[in-house]
């Protein structure tokens, strides 16, 4: 009697347990956004973009148009005060459910933020179906929608070749970041940092590279590619930096890991070249006299990828002259990028969280003015250790004198 009671009970409660399709939703029911593109409208509202994908185009061929009826993905637009309100009433327009788990990059229009970024994360961070691991990029000339209707001829939807060139540009070539949205709204968040977001823009026609004919030519019509750094003050973009300066912010950041630095010899500019495998960089605060100082140390590894004039690189002196050079080279970036945010008056290199860490008490006297006061006139003290470990399979030059 009793072990029947118990089964009975058993029974009951494995029932209240397995109910668990109250919430499905059906695949045909959702639409996946890969993408959302955030711009202004004239009135001041917020026009939302969200990059959907079309299954059937993109899973029914090998190479676009080998097999697929129409384009991978659809661009569906909606406006509101709000993001979620926005967000919502693109419903109008859908005739599925709009689904965030699958999206993974944010592209804001550079009005938007220009304006500020203060009423932009609060949606997303709130939102449990939205990753905080999704990319972000600024739209720099051009509206996040455009960005977003481009094309594209390797990866057949657009936000996934977007996504692999951040983190293979930041890989190889160390002028821009792979930032995600939780990253930006730490350094929002924190009195001794402001965020740094790398800028895409558009070769090429936009009007033309939303067409199907886009992807169909050796020579696209229109292509996206990254454009420098966005410095951030109080959450407005403030500054655009761009070649060996950007490159000076990433090193500061700590974010090379490979990168190619080229340097004069014998008079003529730009003919060795230096491929760094391995790069650290510390940055350390201290007080003197009441007031903060950093010291930015970079250690890098590397090897010669070329050398266009005459060169005994067998030479161990010749290769402690080439070090030396380097060294110059990449203290010179680093210290334009110094100066350059200096004169922004905005934080972006993390010298005041290295002040918060050095020294507590001062800084919570400083913080209120850290950006305005004190980084500016910050003394920074910049030295690099570079090393060559490698010069490849010839030591002696073929070219002649």
């Amino acid at each position: 009697m009793k072990r029947g009671i118990a089964i009975f009970v058993l029974l009951v409660v494995c029932t209240g347990m397995l109910a668990g399709c109250w919430s499905k939703k059906e695949l045909t029911d959702l639409a996946f956004i890969i993408a959302v593109g955030l711009d202004k409208t004239k009135d001041g509202k917020y026009l939302a973009s969200f990059q959907v994908v079309n299954p059937g185009n993109v899973a029914g061929a090998t190479q676009r148009g080998g097999g697929a009826a129409g384009v991978p993905v659809s661009i569906y637009t909606s406006t509101g005060d709000t993001l979620v309100e926005a967000s919502r009433k693109a419903s109008e327009k859908m005739s599925r459910l709009l689904y965030y788990a699958h999206t993974n990059l944010v592209v804001i229009g550079e009005e938007v933020a220009r304006e500020g970024l203060d009423g932009v994360f609060d949606a997303l961070e709130r939102n449990s179906q939205f990753r905080m691991t999704a990319h972000l990029v600024i739209a720099h000339g051009h509206s996040a929608k455009e960005v977003l209707t481009v094309l594209t001829p390797v990866d057949k939807i657009s936000a996934n070749q977007i996504i692999k060139t951040l983190e293979f540009s930041e890989m190889v070539w160390g002028q821009t970041m792979n930032v995600d949205v939780w990253q930006v709204i730490r350094d929002l968040a924190s009195p001794g940092r402001n965020p740094v977001i790398t800028g895409i823009r558009i070769e090429g026609n936009p009007a033309r590279g939303k067409r199907q004919t886009n992807v169909q030519s050796s020579v696209p019509d229109a292509r996206v590619s990254l454009d420098g750094l966005a410095l951030f003050k109080n959450g407005r973009l403030v500054k655009w930096v761009n070649g060996p300066t950007a490159r000076g912010v990433v090193w500061v950041l700590d974010r090379i890991k490979q990168t190619n630095v080229t340097i004069p010899w014998n008079g003529k500019q730009e003919v060795i070249g230096y491929r760094t495998v391995r790069a650290k960089t510390d940055v350390e605060a201290t007080v003197k006299r009441g007031r903060p100082a950093v010291s930015v140390h970079i250690k890098a590894e590397g090897d010669v990828s070329e050398a266009l004039v005459p060169i005994h690189l067998d030479d161990a002196k010749v290769l402690f002259q080439l070090e030396k050079e380097i060294e110059r080279d990449i203290k010179k970036e680093v210290k334009q990028a110094i100066e350059t945010a200096q004169r922004a008056r905005t934080d972006v290199l993390g010298f005041g969280d290295a002040v918060h860490r050095a020294s507590p008490r001062l800084w919570k006297k400083i913080q209120n003015e850290w950006h305005d006061r004190y980084f500016p006139e910050l003394d920074v003290t910049v030295t690099a250790d570079i090393y060559i470990r490698r010069t490849g399979l010839r030591n002696k030059p073929y070219m002649e004198k």
